[in-house]
């Protein structure tokens, strides 16, 4: 299995499940925005391995567009496939869904129902390192916890075309991430941040995510962590030593929270309206579900303190209108989010 701590974008892409094991799933996705129409797009291929006497495995395809202009044009459809209909490879890294590939540098392919056609072929260079969200001890053997999560590419410039219902979006270095995660379970609650579009700041970007989990019927308090790249520093606030001092928000189009050490802290608040938001349904290998409410195009606001003479003072402040990536998730529905990711055949 593949060291974590050492791999590259491509070896930590490669599929983690072995094609036969029960109660996992998979993930890889890729979200971007095409600045000069306010859209922002989220591509997922998947797999679900569910545990025993909950049905057989299967492939599935998502695809989103968000129109932060005209919210009545956002829109969500997957499909699911057979598991025969997966493919994966290694030396090099390939995932291919039907006809849709993924590949270390690469994404092509399509769906259609619901009302929609779409077609994606897009294009990037590789990210030189792999981001780990969690603490460090969490990629112990391939991942010691219900979730892992690593980005392969979470700063990449996207060239390419989408063409949807017959119109044609080109992507000339845009903004995208993309990211790998797999698991048994799903949080309980989380809340998932991303940007790396903020004006006039080029190679910044944030990463950030808070979970809730449950035990033994209860509900724990939320573990938040975050990453922030800026003017060429990493600011880390992901550690186990990090997490008493971070603090988080979720609720409808909302997601804010801070982290710290001892000489910065870090403040971040995505919102958006929930007509920019799609709720994509989701089933773990038991079987419970869970309620992902996303958008691709929040507005950000991220403040930098750092410490001075005893005190936090504000160095920097980023803004990202129309580009934060975002979505909040729990076991219970948001009612005010009504547009659905529709599963189509």
């Amino acid at each position: 299995m593949t060291d974590l701590g050492t791999a590259t974008p491509e070896a930590a892409n490669a599929r983690r499940w072995d094609g036969a094991l029960p109660g996992c799933y998979e993930v890889w996705y890729l979200t971007f925005n095409h600045r000069a129409s306010q859209t922002g797009y989220w591509i997922r291929y998947t797999l679900e391995a569910p545990q025993t006497g909950h049905g057989e495995p299967y492939a599935q395809l998502w695809f989103a567009r968000f129109d932060a202009r005209d919210p009545r044009r956002t829109f969500g459809i997957n499909r699911r496939f057979p598991i025969t209909a997966l493919r994966a490879e290694t030396g090099p890294f390939a995932l291919a869904i039907g006809d849709a590939v993924l590949r270390g540098e690469s994404m092509r392919g399509g769906l259609a129902g619901g009302g929609h056609d779409v077609r994606w072929d897009l294009r990037w260079r590789s990210a030189r390192a792999v981001l780990h969200q969690l603490p460090e001890v969490m990629y112990a053997r391939g991942g010691v916890g219900e979730t892992t999560v690593v980005s392969p590419n979470l700063d990449v410039a996207l060239d390419g075309t989408l063409v949807i219902d017959g119109e044609t979006v080109t992507l000339a270095a845009e903004p995208g991430g993309q990211t790998h995660l797999w698991g048994k379970k799903h949080a309980f609650q989380w809340a998932w941040g991303h940007c790396n579009a903020f004006t006039d700041r080029p190679g910044a970007a944030l990463e950030a995510l808070t979970v809730r989990l449950r035990r033994r019927g209860a509900v724990l308090p939320p573990l938040t962590v975050l990453t922030l790249v800026l003017d060429g520093e990493t600011i880390a606030l992901n550690g186990f030593r990090h997490t008493p001092f971070a603090r988080a928000r979720m609720s409808t189009g909302l997601y804010a929270l801070s982290g710290r050490d001892r000489s910065i802290r870090v403040e971040a608040e995505f919102r958006c309206r929930p007509d920019d938001m799609v709720v994509a349904s989701y089933a773990d290998p038991d079987g419970e579900p869970s309620f992902c409410a996303n958008t691709e195009v929040g507005d950000l606001r991220v403040t930098v303190f750092r410490r001075y003479r005893g005190r936090f003072v504000e160095t920097d402040r980023l803004l990202a209108p129309r580009t934060g990536h975002f979505e909040v998730a729990s076991r219970d529905r948001d009612p005010a989010v009504v547009r659905d990711h529709v599963t189509v055949r």
